[in-house]
């Protein structure tokens, strides 16, 4: 069974990874057409937050049922900051639905991607 929930932790990881760089597309195409922020943006960045919470629960639970990433507390580390990007960016905008604001996330949503898949590989098994 531990083993099926770390092929859907897998799993999820790419996921996240692929629908983090999705939204920070989206977010500088808004940004380059001089667009702000609107619901149906607001919408994208809290699917991603569900899903890396998600990914950070599962991610404890097989930490606390013996699973351990080759490089264990780097990806610990990175499995923290990235459930906090998205609102540590809202605390920065003030919740502001600006143009800058728009880039701003769609900055933090491609950094993002790229913990995600630093991420994806301190997971993997050193050969």
């Amino acid at each position: 069974m531990s083993d099926f929930l770390s092929l859907i932790h897998g799993r999820l990881a790419t996921a996240a990874l692929y629908y983090f760089l999705i939204v920070a597309l989206w977010g500088y195409f808004r940004f380059f057409r001089k667009q702000g922020i609107d619901s149906s943006y607001w919408g994208m960045l809290a699917i991603g937050e569900i899903l890396v919470l998600a990914q950070a629960l599962l991610g404890v639970f097989l930490w606390v049922s013996g699973h351990q990433p080759a490089r264990g507390w780097l990806h610990v580390l990175y499995g923290s900051l990235i459930p906090a990007m998205i609102p540590l960016a809202y605390f920065y905008t003030r919740g502001r639905t600006d143009r800058r604001d728009i880039l701003v996330y769609g900055t933090v949503t491609l950094i993002t991607a790229g913990l995600v898949l630093r991420a994806i590989y301190t997971a993997q098994v050193a050969l």
